[in-house]
């Protein structure tokens, strides 16, 4: 599986495992199943409603306005899923694939605009020929639309299950070691277990070390001295979990 390295704004590189042209093609595929499916259902519930019966401005004329709609939500689906679905579109999301920027983070709406924008180019005009090229021969995996916006897709799925390093504590027992943990956003922990998980892969103990001192400094922490540098990441996964949990059931 080919990986690309990308440096965070945390200065901590990470390594991700690149979606495949292979996975591109079928997440595009259910994509447009998915619409084909819609577009038949919708003719066969007009059909059977006896729209196509009425004719003049009756039954036709409703019929173009939701060939219309239609239309427009195929040419803006990528784009809205995208945005709304944190990288991902119905396609991508069963493929288990999302779009990301070049620098670890979410994409910003002007990112997801260019990637859309440049559909014209690598499907539109070229009739999917560029696309397929561009991303089979990139070092990034990238069409050109992804090289203009500074994205690419990668897949969602770890090789290492986060399950197997970190637990889930018991919600009537635990107590947690660093209740500052509260204070993390959902992208800091997110970027724990990536961390945790490329270290797994790749035994880089400089990516544990790094991730380890940005936390305490950002929480300003000293765990104790038996707690070494991954257990203390793990900890404060756990500690977040815990005080999720507890402040969703409150």
């Amino acid at each position: 599986m080919q990986t690309i390295r990308i440096t965070t704004t945390q200065n901590i590189d990470i390594d991700y495992e690149v979606a495949g042209l292979g996975e591109r093609i079928v997440a595009y595929i259910i994509d447009m199943a998915m619409f084909f499916v819609i577009l038949i259902g919708t003719l066969i519930a007009i059909s059977a409603a006896g729209g196509f019966e009425k004719g003049g401005n009756g039954g036709y004329a409703g019929l173009g306005i939701m060939l219309i709609i239609y239309a427009v939500l195929f040419v803006f689906y990528d784009l809205i899923c995208e945005v709304a679905m944190n990288g991902q579109s119905v396609g991508k999301k069963v493929m288990k694939i999302k779009v990301i920027s070049l620098d670890g983070t979410r994409p910003r709406l002007g990112q997801y605009l260019l990637r859309w924008l440049f559909r014209i180019v690598d499907f539109t005009l070229t009739s999917d020929l560029c696309a397929l090229i561009c991303i089979a021969v990139s070092d990034k995996s990238q069409r050109v639309g992804d090289m203009v916006a500074g994205t690419t897709l990668i897949r969602t799925v770890p090789r290492t299950k986060m399950q197997n390093i970190a637990f889930k504590p018991e919600a009537d027992t635990y107590q947690p070691v660093f209740p500052q943990a509260a204070s993390l956003s959902e992208q800091d922990v997110e970027l724990i277990n990536e961390v945790i998980n490329n270290y797994i892969k790749s035994g880089n103990s400089m990516l544990v070390y790094s991730m380890a001192q940005r936390i305490k400094d950002l929480l300003n922490v000293m765990p104790p001295a038996e707690m070494n540098n991954m257990l203390f990441l793990q900890t404060i996964i756990k500690d977040y979990s815990h005080i999720v949990a507890q402040a969703d059931v409150l």
